[in-house]
């Protein structure tokens, strides 16, 4: 229980922080799972675009690293790259 009116404010935006970054990370685990999904480079191409962008998003706003989103990049580039035309 918190004793300060700062201390509870504070858990409401932790709270409310939380939920926020936990959305955005569900959101960037489905965009990967999207390009994992394709079986063609013409599938992946759109669905790899889309997953960099979010991807880039999510490093912007602190929620992963900048090295975890290029790292996460170039291995689904690397998929893609490798899929039959």
């Amino acid at each position: 229980m918190p004793h300060h009116k700062s201390a509870a404010k504070r858990i409401i935006t932790n709270e409310k922080a939380r939920q926020r970054n936990a959305a955005a990370r569900a959101r960037m685990r489905t965009a990967l799972k999207a390009v994992r999904a394709c079986t063609t480079r013409a599938a992946a191409d759109p669905a790899l675009r889309q997953a960099v962008s979010i991807l880039d998003r999510t490093a912007a706003k602190g929620i992963i690293r900048k090295d975890t989103a290029s790292r996460h990049k170039a291995r689904l580039a690397r998929f893609a790259a490798r899929l039959p035309a």
